[in-house]
């Protein structure tokens, strides 16, 4: 077993002293049973987040930033006929730009409450501007839609977590690179100013479906079934991508009584289980390993301190 916890510190001030108010006793015993790994990631300006490195990594890719091949995986586990290599693949994401005085911020996706009908009908308007370009345009689910493209294959594009409730101007792609991508957007952006879809979502107080958001291009990789894939515990995202640093302390002290407290009975049974926390910054694996008894016996005395090891993330 392979548990991966996205989003476990925050990079920004107040992530930190929000940080400084958690009481997690459960991961505090669990941590002084596993050995700690190394620290693998980068700075919170990447394009990938560090736990999608860490499922890269997993599955055998080259962790190559801002060309993580998560859009293909997706679009082939959504059912979509994916071969390895050829076109690039991206990950076209329906979503609210919010414009401000001084920044355009992309709100969360799910807040538009997109239902199949209303994505469909949208994808189907956009399309002809894409194929115009040569680009082939698929429906994987409401929030999903999918490109592929020879460009794709080599454009790095930021993950769309990586700009959730940001301004969008740091994230958005290279302007020589992604020139086409950047006049698409504007184009589609036109489109859907007048699109009577959005008049009918405005009408009931809904937001607009205004842009797209491109992330997870790169070329197919080759599958492996074989491959170990860690399981990614999500409860820590939203609270954190929205800064509502209270209720990211609230889902903390959760994950800390339930799954925190089922790992460390593993850990007491003497299962082999691994963790690995991961920030915006950096990730750091921790495993189960064999120890003696007096060892078993001196580790129910000990706790690591949680919030150093999260500040480090």
């Amino acid at each position: 077993m392979h548990i991966v916890l996205p989003f476990a510190a925050g990079a920004s001030e107040a992530g930190a002293q929000a940080l400084h108010s958690l009481r997690l006793p459960q991961l505090e015993s669990l941590l002084a049973r596993l050995q700690a790994g190394p620290k693998t990631g980068g700075d919170e300006l990447s394009l990938n987040l560090p736990h999608e490195r860490v499922l890269a990594a997993a599955r055998g890719w080259t962790l190559d930033d801002g060309r993580l091949p998560f859009a293909s995986a997706q679009a082939r586990a959504d059912g979509l006929l994916v071969e390895p290599g050829g076109e690039g693949w991206g990950l076209l994401t329906p979503t609210h730009w919010q414009v401000g005085r001084e920044q355009i911020v992309l709100r969360e996706p799910d807040e538009l409450a997109l239902d199949e009908a209303e994505s469909r009908a949208l994808l189907q308007a956009v399309m002809p501007l894409f194929e115009s370009e040569g680009w082939s345009l698929f429906w994987g689910a409401p929030l999903r839609w999918y490109a592929r493209h020879a460009s794709l294959g080599d454009l790095a594009t930021a993950s769309l977590d990586r700009v959730v409730g940001r301004a969008i101007d740091p994230w958005l792609p290279d302007r020589q690179a992604a020139r086409h991508v950047r006049r698409l957007q504007s184009e589609v952006q036109m489109l859907l100013h007048t699109h009577s879809m959005n008049q009918v979502r405005e009408a009931r107080g809904a937001l607009s479906v205004n842009s797209f958001w491109l992330s997870g291009t790169g070329v197919t990789p080759r599958f492996d079934a074989a491959h170990d894939e860690p399981h990614v515990e999500r409860r820590l995202r939203a609270a954190l991508l929205a800064e509502d640093w209270a209720a990211w302390a609230e889902a903390w002290h959760g994950l800390d009584a339930s799954l925190m407290a089922e790992l460390l009975a593993r850990v007491q049974r003497g299962e082999a289980l691994s963790l690995t926390l991961c920030g915006e910054r950096y990730a750091q694996r921790f495993d189960a390993v064999t120890r003696g008894a007096w060892a078993r016996l001196t580790q129910g005395w000990r706790r690591v301190a949680v919030q150093p090891v999260l500040e480090s993330l």
